[in-house]
């Protein structure tokens, strides 16, 4: 297996157990670590898409990366939950 198979490997399932992550719903830190590993995902979703010159990969990854940091921030970051309004 080539390292641009195991990045994609990587990504797939990290991504699928980061969305269970945060699909629970079980907390604030269960949610941010979610987020956290959605960052890493996305690392990887970017790596692997700049080493085979997928474009359309690559975008959409750049993105989720930027939405997955304010998640990370939202939820481990930031000290407490906004107000409901």
């Amino acid at each position: 297996m080539d390292l641009i198979e195991i990045l994609k490997w990587f990504a797939s399932i990290s991504g699928i157990i980061a969305a269970f992550m945060v699909s629970l719903d079980n907390g604030r830190r269960i949610t941010g670590w979610g987020f956290a590993l959605f960052v890493a995902s996305s690392i990887a979703w970017i790596s692997g898409a700049l080493m085979s010159d997928d474009q359309p990969l690559l975008s959409q990854n750049l993105v989720l990366f930027g939405i997955n940091i304010f998640g990370v921030y939202r939820y481990l970051i930031r000290k407490k939950p906004p107000a409901d309004a």
